[in-house]
């Protein structure tokens, strides 16, 4: 797997990664699907890809571990994170790992292809005066100590000094997946 339009998804949904690989076939990649970071180990093996689709969330170690794993293998692979909840934390861990771009769930094959184009940042983004809001700090502090924890609602819970039930009542406000 190392043709020009040679792709990965790495992704634990198996209906989102049907329809992902549909729509990318459909433009002429080639594509091939891992569900954990163990079978991408296994993949890379074979060859590098071109391309890449990580979702953050999946089943056992964190996406940000394959696409660290991905960039190992090749520098100048064009990897995207998706994910259902995005937050500065996981962006920027991301982009120092090796992603060249971070998308929120729901995004499609036009987004993603999008996102493989652009190379460089972009100046012209606008900044926003409007301050953060108390309820988006806590989301990032929730979100930040979720990926310490690997994703341990437990051990998040513990760490932040709250309730397991009342993080997970957080949680299902602003869904993981």
């Amino acid at each position: 797997m190392q043709g020009e339009l040679s792709l990965v998804i790495v992704e634990d949904d198996v209906s989102f990664s049907r329809a992902l690989r549909r729509s990318f076939e459909r433009r002429g990649y080639e594509v091939a699907v891992c569900a954990k970071a163990e079978e991408l180990m296994t993949l890379l093996k074979q060859g590098t890809p071109r391309y890449a689709v990580v979702d953050l969330k999946l089943n056992g170690p964190s996406g940000l571990q394959c696409v660290e794993m991905l960039h190992r293998s090749d520098p100048d692979i064009r990897i995207v994170v998706l994910t259902g909840f995005a937050s500065i934390a996981t962006a920027v861990e991301a982009i120092k790992l090796g992603a060249c771009h971070y998308l929120a769930k729901p995004s499609n094959a036009d987004d993603i292809v999008a996102a493989f184009g652009k190379a460089d940042g972009d100046t012209t983004v606008a900044l926003t005066a409007r301050p953060t809001s108390i309820k988006s700090l806590e989301w990032e502090r929730i979100h930040e100590t979720l990926v310490e924890t690997e994703f341990n609602v437990s051990e998040t819970a513990r760490r932040l000094g709250m309730h397991r039930r009342t993080l997970a009542r957080k949680l299902g406000k602003r869904p993981l997946g």
